[in-house]
């Protein structure tokens, strides 16, 4: 799905069957989860999360927040990247992702898009994430492995690291680990801000 059409789309719209997007993510979570020999209880117990949220979430019912994906993703011991699965016609040798093979991670709910631009689970993702006006990922923090950075390409964000608060434009950059608490929004009414991301994920 191209950026400005899911940025575009309203989380009151009106869809019959549940999203593609959401169906798309639903089916990595339980692959990810069954490789590992995970139960939903399990994945609930250990994540805070109810079972019955989570089996809605594998199905395609419902649209799972940031911070629910990274949450699992965490306790499945992959970065976000794991959850795009592989886009069609991509490079087998995974050093190469074409403009037009992109995989995709649509929060619709959220108005936030995630193109991912390297390929597969890897300890290093790159991203470009784009927010809608006023989108974020809401007031409980986000907690989980790694390491990230990124540079803001277009707009503005506010971006806040435990007690910091920093409003960044076109051009600031941050770095920070993601074990600290952290959120971040586009502030604007009518503008998006678009980020280049990247998430650096431990590997054991």
């Amino acid at each position: 799905m191209h950026m400005k059409q899911a940025a575009d789309r309203q989380p009151n719209e009106q869809m019959d069957g549940p999203m593609a997007a959401d169906l798309a993510v639903g089916r990595r979570l339980r692959a990810l989860r069954q490789e590992r020999g995970l139960s939903l209880k399990a994945v609930a117990a250990l994540t805070g999360l109810s079972i019955g949220y989570l089996s809605q979430v594998e199905r395609g019912l419902s649209s799972p927040s940031l911070r629910a994906l990274t949450q699992v993703a965490d306790l499945f011991g992959v970065g976000l990247g794991a959850l795009f699965g592989a886009p069609e016609g991509a490079a087998a040798d995974g050093i190469v992702t074409r403009a037009g093979e992109r995989a995709a991670l649509t929060l619709w709910r959220a108005g936030i898009t995630k193109q991912l631009l390297t390929q597969g689970d890897a300890a290093l993702s790159l991203f470009l994430m784009q927010l809608a006006p006023g989108a974020g990922t809401g007031d409980a923090p986000l907690v989980h492995d790694g390491e990230e950075a990124g540079l803001v390409m277009e707009g503005g964000l506010v971006l806040t690291v435990e007690d910091t608060t920093a409003e960044l434009g076109p051009g600031d950059s941050f770095r920070f680990a993601s074990r600290r608490p952290h959120r971040y929004r586009n502030p604007s009414a009518d503008r998006i801000a678009v980020v280049l991301w990247v998430n650096a994920v431990p590997r054991g």
